[in-house]
């Protein structure tokens, strides 16, 4: 069974940035490909970044793209999200998430993630 615990989290003003982390335990890791998504109040879930098993590609949503930076550690065990230049409406809380192991591509897709983080909670004041 894979566990992943996210940290990073936290309030920061409009235009800063922080650094979500996500630490997995279990052999499987660097056998997964990793998300990110995020939830804010009263909406749904959604895809907001996604990382290969390798690294060696990602995927953003528009909403981040130029903003955001996924990035992995196979050694470490933990897969990053590098959030510059933050927005209100990036307020949410955010969930990293892992692939099944094996499969060889990215999904954005929820149902597609076989486990999740407890979540980490990004207010962004205006």
């Amino acid at each position: 069974q894979v566990q992943l615990v996210e940290s990073g989290g936290g309030l920061v003003q409009a235009g800063g940035s922080l650094r979500l982390s996500c630490a997995a335990s279990g052999r499987t890791f660097s056998n997964s490909y990793m998300g990110w998504f995020r939830q804010a109040p009263g909406k749904e879930r959604e895809f907001v970044a996604v990382i290969s098993r390798s690294g060696s590609s990602t995927y953003y949503a528009d909403s981040v793209k130029g903003r955001f930076t996924i990035s992995r550690d196979n050694a470490k065990n933990t897969v990053y999200l590098q959030m510059n230049n933050l927005k209100p409406e990036d307020t949410a809380v955010y969930y990293c998430a892992g692939g099944p192991p094996g499969y060889a591509g990215t999904s954005r897709r929820p149902q597609d993630y076989d486990y999740w983080g407890q979540g980490a909670q990004v207010t962004v004041s205006s």
